[in-house]
């Protein structure tokens, strides 16, 4: 089968409405985080003892944490049927084998995302979560490398760059790795539902590194309930509905290693966004202003830049829900750009290799000429 018979348009169109409807997953999944709300249906696979696709409107919807963890099931479910038929016509429609098999891998993820989900509501262990989130991601990179391999661009992608594109590909690691330990770092202090143990910036309780000992401390669990005192009274903390408007404090005390840890995670936003702009000076220097991979460069570097400019909102938002999620949602997107980046970059090289392997075995063997006819007979 040609390459050209190979691609099938619905098939990769498809696979764009799975990616997407995996990022809207991951959003309501930022979302039950950020609000604390991941037991508010403490049964699964249920939910208050109905099937979950039956359960009666008036049971969920409009039901502060309810709606948001009944939800997050219902579009879990429709991302693991989206992914069955995917693989399914991936089976039906491709023949290469490699392609087939990261159908079949995508299913077996979706179905561990589900029972991973299940088992951090039925052992009520935030740690299980965490994985969760983290497999999440993992799966968004899957999917969305299913859809650049199915398009017609993966089939009929040229260059000769081969050198440009393997030069970019180790900063395009980097930078995935630096995006992808951001948001484990992340998830580890949403996780906690230990609110904000930094809410200021650019300095860290008024210091450049705050102090972390057991007095320092005690003083910042003083601060954070005064100024959790000060937002009731201004009536800034809830809403109409008595419903919380922001996540400063859930009731869990900020400890030495909270702190530690927003630190470390404001380290590692300025390290992103250098290894960013590195990748971004690299593609220029090695394939020119012009090309479209340093625009996307570009793009991506603008997006990394919103989500520090979120993070910082988040602090000075007090953690209200929407904005939180909106940085959960904009990390996960910036982190499958950077991903789909690394994988057009292999396949240009890729490409660009093969289509030069005449003329560097033309050069090998001259060069091979060239050494024989100086050696001494």
């Amino acid at each position: 089968m040609t390459a050209r018979a190979q691609y099938t348009p619905w098939l990769h169109r498809f696979a764009i409405a799975t990616a997407l409807a995996t990022l809207i997953l991951i959003g309501f999944g930022g979302l039950v985080t950020s609000k604390g709300v991941g037991m508010a249906v403490p049964d699964w696979p249920n939910t208050f003892g109905y099937n979950m696709f039956l359960v009666p409107f008036d049971q969920w919807l409009g039901k502060f944490g309810v709606f948001e963890e009944h939800s997050h099931r219902l579009v879990a479910s429709f991302v693991g049927l989206l992914t069955i038929i995917l693989a399914i016509w991936i089976w039906v429609k491709d023949d290469r084998k490699w392609v087939r098999r990261l159908g079949v891998g995508a299913v077996l993820l979706v179905v561990g995302q589900g029972v991973l989900g299940g088992l951090r509501v039925t052992e009520i262990n935030p740690n299980l979560g965490l994985i969760h989130g983290a497999v999440a991601q993992l799966f968004l990179i899957l999917i969305c490398g299913i859809a650049l391999v199915t398009s017609g661009w993966w089939h009929w992608a040229g260059g000769n760059d081969r050198a440009g594109f393997v030069a970019i590909q180790g900063r395009l690691v980097v930078v995935i790795s630096l995006i992808f330990v951001q948001l484990l770092l992340g998830a580890t202090m949403r996780h906690q539902h230990a609110g904000l143990a930094i809410w200021d910036f650019p300095l860290a309780h008024g210091q450049a590194w705050p102090a972390t000992d057991e007095a320092s401390v005690a003083r910042y669990n003083n601060n954070r309930s005064e100024l959790q005192k000060s937002l009731h009274a201004a009536n800034q903390l809830l809403d109409a509905e008595g419903n919380p408007k922001t996540y400063l404090a859930t009731g869990h005390a900020i400890l030495a290693w909270h702190v530690w840890l927003q630190m470390l995670h404001r380290l590692g936003a300025v390290a992103t966004l250098a290894m960013a702009m590195a990748l971004v000076v690299k593609a220029r220097r090695v394939l020119g202003q012009a090309h479209g991979f340093t625009k996307i460069g570009f793009a991506l570097l603008a997006m990394i830049v919103a989500q520090a400019g979120l993070g910082v909102w988040t602090l000075l938002s007090n953690k209200a829900a929407d904005v939180a999620t909106g940085h959960v949602v904009l990390g996960a997107a910036c982190l499958a750009l950077a991903s789909l980046m690394l994988m057009a970059a292999k396949r240009c090289a890729f490409v660009a290799g093969a289509a030069n392997a005449p003329e560097r075995l033309a050069k090998r063997e001259a060069g091979d000429a060239g050494r024989a006819a100086t050696v001494p007979v």
